[in-house]
């Protein structure tokens, strides 16, 4: 088979299996919301408070933003899974044993990676036609003008993405949680970069492009046009259509048009890049500092067992030790204890340092900034820890011998809810101290809400996806929305709700109970069907 084939049976193989996916299922879901939101003005670009008529290039050119700034942050959790898939199920081990190169591998992850969130693409390119009768504002069709933002600016966004959520799979460092949180920054910095630098080569989402052409005319028809431009969800600001304000769409030069290309290249290369650090599956491809002694180990046990093995061949006697059952009073204390342990495995002793830490700069500091920013970050700290919640199972293939066990809905289940609220509750122990001393009761109750939400919303995504990568990027983004930004309703601590912190608490509350019976549900159902 050549290259080239292999290549393509690879991607058509794995875009197969994917589309057979619950979650290719929901991505689409996703792309049909994010479709609806945008012909019913959830979604719209504004100048000032002006905007213009939903021609076939404004609408164009709106979808193709809703792209680039919606599709390509979730579609990269969507697709970072296809070389992990391949570890998990030990169908990398029978690759490697192929002639595939690694390079094939990769270019052919890549283009399976590219086609699922083109088919998003597909999905809101059919609807922003669909669009352009439903809101009705111009009834004559411009199929170039329409189109064109998702051939030059979502497309090889997307590829972007593609190739990214790809490389992180094969760097170690950044396979697991810490790039499912690295990647919401890289995404955040790829929006600001452009804008700050107001260079249209470090512009992969398209930004430059469409400021440039809507704000030139924006000043042409808008009043008083201050040079405010905003791509924003429905805030309920009154905005005003100028029905003389038809744009007619992007006019692509051969400049733009080239630089959007030259991001399929970079796409391209980042996926070669991925290929030159793939290692192939090869699991002993490991630092001989650090492996020397659990290698010493595992020799030790091996020559021991090969002893007992000999030694029972040759007749000695084999002393079974009865087994004595313990007494059922302590036994959800026990899980409890090995459900922290479990959540806490792996961690280094840095971990531990940045969190007592943390801990006592919530002492310290000034109050507004204990129980905000302060606690918001000692929350943040524990993600990877909360991300496994409802998860492990599926990720470690112990289901099978945990779902056999007794009571294992009433018992592991509350084990595990409880092993996360108590992480929470002592990482943020400092911000309630200050606030018990300030006799600030709805300001605990906020606290008391944030820290049962976190790790009632890991569990219910840990068990109903079977991966931590939802909840890590659902926290980092409300951390930096909500926390950090102090927006109103997604912030988690409390601090930016204002008068309305009670309300938002027993909200909080209420969010909290459901999911954790939403968990308890899905593992009904999980259990039955096991």
């Amino acid at each position: 088979m050549s290259a080239t084939r292999s290549v393509a049976a690879i991607a058509r193989a794995d875009f197969l299996e994917r589309t057979r996916r619950y979650s290719f299922f929901l991505a689409l879901l996703f792309a049909m919301f994010l479709g609806y939101a945008t012909a019913t003005g959830k979604v719209f670009i504004q100048f000032d408070e002006y905007r213009g008529l939903c021609t076939s290039g404004w609408i164009g050119t709106l979808v193709a933003l809703t792209i680039t700034c919606f599709v390509s942050l979730v579609g990269f959790y969507v697709v970072k899974n296809c070389v992990e898939r391949d570890r998990a199920t030990r169908v990398g081990q029978i690759l490697a044993a192929t002639p595939l190169s690694r390079t094939g591998y990769a270019f052919g992850k890549f283009l399976s990676n590219f086609a699922v969130l083109s088919t998003m693409v597909g999905v809101l390119a059919i609807a922003a036609v669909a669009m352009q009768f439903i809101v009705g504002e111009d009834s004559r069709l411009d199929l170039w003008a329409m189109l064109s933002p998702f051939l030059l600016i979502a497309l090889p966004t997307v590829a972007l993405t593609a190739a990214v959520a790809l490389f992180f799979e094969m760097v170690p460092l950044l396979r697991g949680g810490l790039g499912n949180v690295a990647w919401f920054f890289v995404w955040n910095f790829t929006l600001a970069a452009p804008i700050w630098s107001k260079r249209g080569w470090l512009d992969p989402m398209g930004l430059i492009a469409v400021m440039n052409t809507l704000g030139a005319e924006a000043k042409k028809y808008a009043p008083g046009y201050r040079g405010g431009m905003s791509f924003t969800i429905d805030t309920g600001q009154h905005i005003t259509v100028l029905r003389e304000w038809r744009f007619a769409g992007i006019p692509w030069t051969w400049e733009y048009a080239g630089l959007r290309l030259m991001w399929m290249g970079v796409a391209c290369a980042i996926a070669l890049a991925a290929a030159l650090v793939f290692d192939r599956f090869d699991t002993a491809r490991v630092a001989d500092g650090k492996k020397e002694k659990p290698r010493k180990a595992r020799a030790a046990a091996r020559d021991a067992e090969v002893g007992e093995a000999r030694a029972a061949a040759a007749g000695a006697t084999v002393h079974l030790t009865p087994l004595v059952l313990p007494a059922r009073v302590h036994a959800f204390g026990r899980l409890l204890a090995a459900e922290l342990r479990l959540a806490v495995f792996g961690l280094r002793w840095w971990w531990y340092a940045v969190a007592v830490g943390l801990l006592i700069a919530q002492i310290a500091a000034p109050l507004e900034v204990s129980r905000g920013p302060l606690v918001a970050s000692a929350w943040m700290w524990c993600v990877f820890v909360w991300s496994g919640m409802g998860a492990r199972e599926s990720r470690w293939g112990t289901r099978a011998l945990l779902f056999s066990c007794a009571n294992i809905l009433p018992r592991q289940l509350l084990a595990c809810w409880m092993a996360g609220v108590a992480v929470s509750v002592l990482v943020g122990t400092g911000a309630a101290m200050r606030l018990l001393i300030a006799a600030d009761t709805a300001g605990l109750l906020a606290w008391i809400a944030g820290a049962l939400v976190l790790p009632s919303t890991a569990l219910l995504l840990g068990v109903l996806s079977g991966t931590s990568k939802p909840f890590e990027g659902a926290l980092t983004l409300a951390w930096y929305v909500g926390a950090i930004n102090r927006t109103p309703g997604l912030d988690f601590t409390g601090a930016a709700n204002g008068a309305h912190r009670t309300t938002y608490a027993i909200a909080g509350l209420v969010i909290a109970a459901g999911c954790v019976a939403g968990a308890c549900v899905v593992r009904k159902r999980q259990l039955g069907s096991a």
